[in-house]
């Protein structure tokens, strides 16, 4: 008889031990669920409140910069649906090979804000500002990621300038903001 309890006080011990391991392994699942990577229109969407965050997103390459290859643009459902990424953390220019291709980025979400002060110190370096892209009209992909309609600097800040006094009295808020990541790591997907 006193086998049999012993025998019993051994299953039920085994019983415990593996009914907490199962518990634990449960939690630990719940507790790190896995991080979802964002399609280009989706990051957009929210991106306001994701500033400063670090996420993950896809979409196609459809400018790299010629210059610096520092930044790149991704492309989600069309042309109106742009995300600019930054080299900055990485330390060296995308490879070309991103053109065109698929790629994951992971990176930390920057917001830039374009107001009056920016306007006026925009204007007073107009002359000697190296322009990024093809002249002073700026760079394509860099001003339809911004659906900038304009294309001298001088109409550029006239538009913004316009934009600013748009949101200014709908919003409250004196200045526009644009949003970029800076990549910490990417790659090419479909590299066919």
């Amino acid at each position: 008889m006193k086998r049999i309890f012993e025998l019993l006080a051994v299953i039920m011990m085994a019983f415990a031990l593996f009914s907490c391991d199962g518990k634990k392994n449960a939690e630990v699942e719940q507790e790190a669920p896995e991080a979802k990577v964002l399609q280009v229109d989706d990051a957009l969407a929210k991106i306001d409140a994701m500033v400063g965050d670090t996420v993950e997103v896809e979409g196609v390459c459809m400018h790299l910069c010629r210059h610096s290859g520092r930044k790149m643009f991704l492309m989600g459902s069309d042309d109106t649906q742009i995300l600019r990424v930054e080299s900055v953390e990485l330390g060296e220019p995308f490879k070309q090979e991103c053109l065109e291709h698929v790629v994951y980025v992971k990176g930390i979400v920057r917001e830039e804000r374009i107001d009056e002060d920016y306007l006026n110190e925009w204007e007073k370096e107009l002359a000697g500002m190296e322009q990024h892209g093809e002249g002073a009209e700026g760079c394509g992909a860099e001003k339809q990621s911004r659906q900038e309609t304009a294309n001298t600097p001088e109409a550029r800040i006239a538009d913004f300038r316009a934009k600013i006094a748009e949101r200014q009295a709908k919003e409250g808020k004196a200045y526009l903001s644009f949003y970029h990541l800076d990549a910490v790591e990417y790659n090419v997907i479909d590299n066919e």
